[in-house]
């Protein structure tokens, strides 16, 4: 009787194991524009937007994925400052600042703004989340839980810019590793 009740609780582990996996390829996911942000070609304000979407895979049952999306007045383009877990693993570091599309699909997952800025001031608001993303202390440093990453990087610099008055999630784990 202990044995039947040792293999059907294995069994059970054993599915709602199965069930944990997403059937999703990260390679296929989407990462394309959700079509969110403004077009910078016909939006000549300032744009600041903080986005979080789900994480990949069964993480994303729970826990989000956020980033820092900015665009100057008159900008042809997006800055995007956001941590990558991954980009470590090549040697690169996993803090990175560059021009691109500022709403992508986080891997399949439709992202949602969090935190948006638009017109007057915001050009004020992007200097100071420009330095505060400069002087983040752990660019080269990830680690899924309890942090540094790529909420502990949104956390930083809304820490550094009250003016933001941006509060994360509960499901942005990593957000409490902020000094």
């Amino acid at each position: 009787m202990i044995f039947l009740k040792q293999i059907s609780t294995f069994i059970l582990i054993g599915l709602v194991l199965i069930g944990c996996t997403s059937g999703k390829d990260w390679r296929s996911a989407s990462r394309e524009p959700a079509g969110i942000a403004p077009e910078p070609s016909v939006t000549p304000e300032a744009v600041l937007q903080v986005y979080g979407a789900d994480a990949w895979g069964w993480r994303g049952w729970f826990a989000i994925h956020t980033w820092i999306a900015a665009k100057r007045t008159g900008a042809e383009a997006y800055t995007v400052y956001d941590v990558i877990g991954w980009r470590g693993r090549r040697g690169a570091p996993v803090m990175q600042i560059k021009r691109d599309v500022p709403d992508r699909y986080w891997f399949g997952e439709r992202p949602r703004i969090i935190k948006e800025y638009r017109g007057e001031g915001v050009d004020k608001l992007i200097d100071a989340v420009e330095k505060a993303a400069n002087n983040y202390p752990w660019k080269n440093q990830y680690t899924v839980f309890p942090g540094p990453n790529s909420n502990t990087f949104t956390a930083w610099v809304a820490k550094r810019v009250p003016e933001l008055e941006l509060e994360l999630p509960l499901s942005a784990i990593g957000k409490s590793y902020v000094e």
